[in-house]
């Protein structure tokens, strides 16, 4: 089984790549506390269907570049934001 996390699209500058927005709980060790940890993953994305806050899951695949070891398996939910065309 590959590796799979659950993450909202936070950058499309690049071709055919997007970065992920990647959210865990952890638990404080000594406060006892959970608090959110944010970490950005790349993900390569062939057809470049991804847009700004869509939800998506990576999956791990080999690296495809230095940064680069995810691939967008599908798109969970489409972004509620509206964007300018011209």
């Amino acid at each position: 089984m590959r590796q799979n996390f659950l993450g909202v699209v936070v950058g499309t500058a690049m071709q055919k790549t997007v970065k992920v927005r990647v959210m865990s709980q952890k638990v404080h060790p000594i406060v006892r506390k959970t608090y959110k940890s944010f970490k950005n993953y790349l993900a390569h994305d062939e057809a470049s269907k991804c847009k700004l806050g869509d939800v998506v899951r990576i999956e791990a695949c080999r690296p495809l570049s230095a940064r680069k070891q995810f691939t967008v398996a599908e798109i969970v939910a489409a972004s509620k934001v509206w964007e300018h065309t011209k």
